[in-house]
């Protein structure tokens, strides 16, 4: 059974081949070395074994875009088994079955009811089954086999990135690369010639080509220039079949931008431009533009502009305006009408940017005169010289001397008359004068050197007949010297020396100041004054220099006999006329260790030094600082033992003297009256004597009437204030709670009764209280006062 089985795979194997060599027209079925192999087996093992085989299927061919009316006849499956009576049934199943492709059941037939186009689906996979008719089971296993769409030249070739748009440099030599187009086809490249694509250059061959297979532009001719045209247009075909007849094709449109290179120089449009300006025009004015051109583009116009002539270039500069690429002509220095009325100015622009490739086509620059004339107007007197004038003048001259003439004139004409004058915010002292027709500068007032030796004054010059023209310059009067200060020591005017100093022993060196300053220069003459002519402790060495020593003449001085001396030294200058002073050099004898280093030069302090010792000098002071310490502590202890004493002065006076002067709803109401109020101080006032009740007044009434009873009202009984105070101050005296020290303290007792009842709510001390307050008189001695009050009194007390 086993090799029946597989004789009839086998068979329906071949079947399915010889059906693809129908159908497609080339029979390509091959068995794989699976099958060789199984048939090897087959003859080794004979029946008894079951051998799996493996098989390649080839390809079944339709042609794509099938145009006929009836169904197009693919191929035929067929099976070993089957004998023709129509037992055996045939199906396929998978891509496009039932639906693209039909197979007839009996004879196994395969056809195409659809147009089948390979671009959209190149081939369908499908599986093939034989089937037994009555049963449907499966007389051999599913086969696979596929169905491939064969191409056909339906497709042209395009352009997907079209139109192109490229650019190349004017003047580029013939076949430099441009861009390069591409055109796709989607016929199959495997198969015939349909996909192979061609390049050909419809409309301006003239001046580009293409390379037939790669589809680069190039240039075709080498003067293409920017200036003439600067864009073309190409249209550029692609066809298939390699180009040979019937073969499809495709085009596109390329635009190719002709870039800029600085092939032509500047040219200015005219050789000459005029202008006009006024002479009166300041410096920076602008006189004129001027403009060269340029066919170029973008920056290679971009150009610089100079003044070749030097004339030109002095009196002018040119800049470049970066906007618009004009020459911005202005004035470098002031223009005279008088001096010169025209310039000749030539101006050159050159490009900033060119390139060596070109300069064999001549220079690139271009040159134009600028012709300027100059205006006339009117203008301020000019002073000569004009930088302004330096005159001297002696400092002793007098008041009205001249100092020195000034001069301006009208540049515009000759012989204008010409008014002078001085700015007086230059001379607010008014020191000079000018006359306003001469500009003759005369001395208002006598001069110093030494408080200014320079002034610098304005002069005004105006025309006579028009005011409004004015100028002004600057004119220095130096202030010569004369020899009239005297010369003076120079700080300092002291000198030491040792008591131990040698003879000829150069002590100090004296200098000398002099407000004068000659024009030859200082030299100063020393001598001792006539009056120190028979001194015979000091020399005194002219060193040369403007500058003198002083020497000792003898040795041994000695501090407790003479400690100071006075040297009187006469200095003289070289004049003319010569001046002399005569300043007092003080010499001071001093104490010098053995180097020479002075330690004291008071003789006191010599007197002192003899009298004590060292050691004696050191006790001393240690007992005066011991001192000083001492007197700190005690101040400081009694500061401290001050500061407590205020301490419990104030805590006493808070906690012990509290005066209530006011009677409210009780010790619970807190809001009828002011707590401040009851913490004041209360200040009775003093009672007056005199021998009318109305000297009472001030003090609290408290009426009393007399046991008797049924009399008038009697004067005020202070006896029952007098016992109570009495006994307070005993109390005060006995307590040793109370300060050492002086205190004051106030009571406010009211009395025994009162006409008017009492508006606490503690009921006051009466015969008729239902109270007993005695208790109080246990709660120590802070209700001690409180229970005075309130407690019964003791007999001795009701006695008196």
């Amino acid at each position: 059974m086993a090799v029946r089985w597989t004789g009839r795979v086998s068979a329906l194997l071949v079947a399915l081949g010889m059906l693809q060599c129908w159908g497609g027209g080339s029979c390509q079925a091959q068995r794989t070395s699976a099958l060789a192999e199984g048939r090897a087996r087959e003859e080794g093992a004979g029946a008894r074994e079951r051998v799996k085989r493996g098989w390649v299927w080839n390809q079944f061919f339709v042609v794509e875009e099938y145009t006929g009316t009836e169904p197009l006849y693919v191929g035929k499956i067929h099976s070993d088994s089957d004998e023709g009576d129509g037992s055996i049934k045939y199906t396929i199943s998978g891509e496009g079955a039932g639906t693209i492709f039909i197979i007839d059941e009996v004879t196994g037939d395969i056809h195409a009811t659809e147009r089948l186009d390979r671009e959209e689906k190149a081939f369908y996979t499908l599986r093939a089954q034989a089937r037994d008719r009555q049963t449907d089971a499966p007389l051999e296993p599913e086969s696979e086999f596929v169905i491939k769409v064969q191409d056909i030249n339906d497709s042209e070739p395009k352009f997907l990135e079209g139109p192109y748009i490229g650019s190349v440099a004017e003047l580029s030599p013939i076949g430099t690369s441009v861009m390069k187009v591409m055109a796709s086809d989607a016929d199959d490249p495997t198969y015939g010639s349909s996909a192979r694509i061609v390049y050909s250059v419809l409309d301006g061959e003239r001046f580009f080509t293409v390379d037939r297979q790669t589809g680069v532009i190039r240039t075709a001719v080498a003067d293409l220039d920017r200036e003439t045209q600067d864009r073309y247009e190409l249209v550029v075909k692609a066809t298939d079949m390699a180009g040979q007849m019937g073969g499809l094709s495709g085009s596109t449109t390329v635009t190719i931008v002709i870039t800029d290179v600085n092939d032509n120089p500047p040219r200015f449009p005219q050789k000459m431009y005029q202008f006009s300006i006024s002479e009166g025009a300041s410096v920076g004015a602008s006189v004129g533009r001027v403009m060269a051109t340029d066919d170029d583009m973008g920056e290679n116009t971009d150009m610089t502009y100079l003044i070749k002539d030097e004339e030109g270039g002095e009196l002018f500069r040119v800049s470049t305006d970066g906007d618009t690429q004009e020459a911005v002509i202005s004035v470098r220095k002031p223009l005279d009408f008088e001096k010169k009325r025209i310039h000749n100015v030539v101006v050159e622009a050159i490009n900033k940017h060119v390139d060596p490739r070109f300069e064999d086509l001549g220079s690139f620059r271009d040159q134009t005169i600028v012709r300027v004339s100059v205006s006339d107007t009117d203008e301020p007197p000019i002073f000569f010289p004009p930088a302004g004038a330096i005159l001297e003048v002696q400092e002793d001259a007098k008041q009205g001397s001249l100092v020195g003439i000034v001069t301006a004139k009208d540049p515009d004409m000759d012989n204008v008359p010409v008014r002078y004058s001085i700015d007086q915010g230059t001379d607010q002292e008014q020191i000079f004068h000018i006359d306003a027709v001469s500009g003759a500068i005369t001395l208002g007032k006598i001069l110093d050197r030494e408080t200014a030796g320079w002034h610098n004054i304005t002069v005004t010059a105006v025309e006579a007949d028009n005011q409004s023209m004015a100028s002004q310059a600057a004119v220095s009067i130096r202030i010569l010297d004369v020899n009239d200060n005297p010369p003076e020591l120079a700080t300092p005017y002291e000198a030491s020396i040792c008591e131990d100093a040698k003879p000829g022993q150069l002590i100090h060196t004296i200098s000398v100041v002099d407000r004068d300053e000659p024009q030859s220069g200082h030299r100063f003459y020393f001598t001792l004054a006539p009056e120190a002519s028979s001194n015979r402790h000091f020399t005194l060495w002219d060193i040369k220099d403007n500058t003198a020593g002083i020497r000792t003449q003898r040795s041994g001085f000695n501090r407790r006999e003479q400690n100071v001396y006075l040297l009187p030294i006469l200095v003289v200058d070289s004049g003319p006329p010569a001046l002399s002073t005569t300043g007092t050099l003080t010499i001071h004898v001093c104490g010098c260790d053995p180097d020479g280093a002075i330690q004291s030069c008071s003789a006191a302090a010599f007197a002192m030094a003899t009298a004590l010792s060292p050691g004696a000098l050191i006790a001393l002071l240690v007992c005066v600082l011991i001192l000083v310490v001492l007197v700190l502590l005690i101040l400081t202890l009694k500061r401290h033992r001050k500061g407590q004493r205020i301490s419990e002065d104030e805590e006493d006076m808070r906690d012990n003297v509290i005066k209530y002067n006011d009677e409210g709803g009780g010790e619970q109401d807190t809001e009828a009256y002011d707590m401040s109020a009851l913490r004041s101080l209360y200040d009775f006032p003093e009672v007056k004597r005199s021998d009318t009740t109305s000297d009472l007044r001030s003090l609290p009434q408290w009426v009393q009437t007399r046991a008797g009873g049924g009399g008038d009202v009697g004067v005020a009984d202070f006896s029952l204030f007098n016992g109570y105070i009495r006994k307070k101050v005993e109390q005060a005296d006995a307590d040793p709670s109370v300060p050492p020290y002086d205190s004051f303290q106030t009571y406010a007792f009211e009395g025994g009764s009162s006409p008017a009842l009492s508006l606490s709510s503690i009921r006051t001390l009466s015969t008729t209280s239902e109270q007993d307050f005695s208790y109080l008189s246990d709660w120590g001695p802070r209700f001690r006062q409180l229970a005075g009050y309130y407690a019964p009194a003791k007999p001795e007390e009701e006695g008196s």
